[in-house]
């Protein structure tokens, strides 16, 4: 399904400002639709009006309400629709003034009442907001009078241009509706009439006493976005609080009509329960975060008596042993310290790599010069694979530069070592390559017969744990010499 841009795109000669425009009005005119309690159509001339002379129209877009059964069953955007289904529209865009007439539907026994809204955007009438009024249950009540008497204020606005406001706060996911309750201003900034929800919304703001012919500084509450929307016809949302439990969103919506604001239309929405919530995830991640920065100063705190232990160790392999556990264990306080950061299920690999390559660089002493290369990156992962593969990375980092280099250089070990990490996603895979321009592998050399703890530890990480693939060979001279190391890993793990 096209969207209303590219409808207006492929289908109209409309100017991308236009365009703009009927977006906007698209992103808010569900107020127009619950306030009038009807389906409504936007109708552009399509581009054939200006070839064939045929007025026919484009459908860009459509809307339902939420108060009222709707009349249109099937979904009509980017159907084409003839003059003779539609006799007033092109009225309303010649004459530029708001058509009301009947239009006889499939399904319906009596002609359908329908307005005729000329859209003007630019200084010129572009389209036709058609609204299909449906049959009202019962003589209109008080507040069904009011709905409409607003409902054909907004259409007076959409004529001249004034709505949809530019502002981005008008509309958009999360803005109150007409069902949640309205509050009608006057031009003086006194109430006219409060719905039963508006009521209840106030009352919980600790507001009881009768709210018509009156302010709401006179009652006892300011809200801002009220005084703008009077004073400068500017549209806007606020949220008014009472202590830390409840919670209500004002969104207030001019009435214009000759340049002057002759009132505001609030809608109130009680977010209390919403902000709770809110609340209740902020703690949540703030606990997730301080168990991430405990786990990773504990962590820390053993690699440091293990470090100590380490210089005290007059035996070379026991030292060796003990300082190769410490950087291990650094390995995973690193991914602890990024999730500490941001916490939740995913983590940004490139700060974890980032930090293992500074970690490889600080703690192995080279006879030689040494420069680690990163190239690509993995995006975010899992907190069960960055760990795992952290590790993993980490000890084949180091055995790249503590082995692959010895008796490299000459003997002026003038030649300066490079080990490139690069990292890549290749579909649902993660990938890593180590390649180093050392001296190779020894002839007998077989991954399945690992020669170090270090090593074991990698396979067993990769294979068993990540459930991926690992290889390691050496490189001909022919093609430079060195060794490289290929890490292949799923980039979920299935549960």
């Amino acid at each position: 399904m096209a969207t209303l841009g590219e409808l207006a795109s492929l289908r109209t000669s409309l100017s991308p400002a236009e365009v703009d425009h009927l977006l906007r009005l698209a992103a808010s005119w569900s107020l127009l639709s619950d306030l009038s309690f009807s389906d409504m159509l936007l109708l552009a001339p399509s581009n054939d009006i200006q070839h064939r002379g045929s007025p026919d129209f484009v459908v860009l877009g459509q809307v339902r309400p939420n108060n009222r059964a709707t009349l249109l069953a099937d979904d009509m955007v980017g159907t084409t629709q003839r003059v003779a289904q539609w006799p007033l529209a092109v009225s309303a865009l010649q004459t530029e003034l708001l058509t009301t007439g009947e239009v006889d539907m499939e399904g319906f026994d009596d002609p359908v009442p329908v307005w005729y809204v000329p859209v003007r955007a630019a200084g010129r009438v572009v389209a036709v907001l058609v609204r299909l009024q449906g049959p009202l249950r019962g003589p209109a009540s008080l507040y069904e009078q009011a709905y409409l008497s607003i409902f054909e204020r907004l259409c007076h606005m959409v004529s001249a241009g004034s709505f949809p406001f530019r502002e981005g706060e008008v509309a958009g996911p999360g803005v109150p509706r007409v069902g949640d309750g309205i509050i009608l201003i006057d031009g003086r900034g006194l109430v006219e009439f409060a719905t039963p929800n508006a009521t209840n919304a106030m009352h919980r703001l600790g507001l009881y006493a009768a709210t018509e012919g009156r302010s709401l500084r006179d009652l006892g509450l300011r809200v801002r976005v009220v005084e703008r929307a009077l004073e400068f016809a500017i549209p806007a949302i606020e949220e008014v609080d009472r202590g830390a439990d409840v919670a209500i969103l004002f969104h207030c919506v001019p009435l214009i009509a000759d340049s002057l604001t002759t009132g505001v239309v609030v809608l109130l929405r009680d977010v209390s329960d919403l902000r709770r919530l809110n609340r209740l995830v902020l703690n949540k991640d703030a606990a997730i975060k301080e168990v991430h920065h405990r786990v990773k100063n504990n962590l820390q705190t053993i690699s440091s008596l293990l470090r100590l232990q380490a210089r005290r160790s007059d035996d070379h392999v026991s030292r060796t042993a003990l300082l190769e556990a410490e950087r291990r264990i650094r390995s995973i306080a690193v991914v602890h310290e990024v999730l500490s950061r941001e916490p939740g299920e995913e983590v940004d690999f490139g700060e974890i790599v980032a930090s293992l390559v500074t970690m490889v660089e600080d703690s192995v002493l080279a006879m030689h010069p040494i420069e680690i290369v990163v190239d690509g990156a993995l995006g975010t992962l899992p907190t069960d694979i960055a760990t795992p593969l952290a590790v993993a990375l980490a000890e084949l980092l180091t055995n790249a530069v503590e082995h692959g280099f010895v008796d490299f250089g000459g003997a002026d070990n003038s030649d300066v070592g490079v080990v490139t990490l690069s990292l890549a996603v290749n579909g649902h895979w993660a990938e890593a390559e180590i390649r180093d321009n050392g001296r190779g592998l020894p002839e007998d050399f077989s991954i399945e017969v690992p020669s170090s703890l270090g090593l074991s530890i990698v396979r067993d990480l990769v294979r068993n744990q990540l459930r991926g693939t690992l290889e390691m060979h050496s490189v001909p001279l022919s093609s430079g010499g060195g060794t490289v190391v290929r890490v292949r890993v799923p980039s979920e793990l299935s549960r």
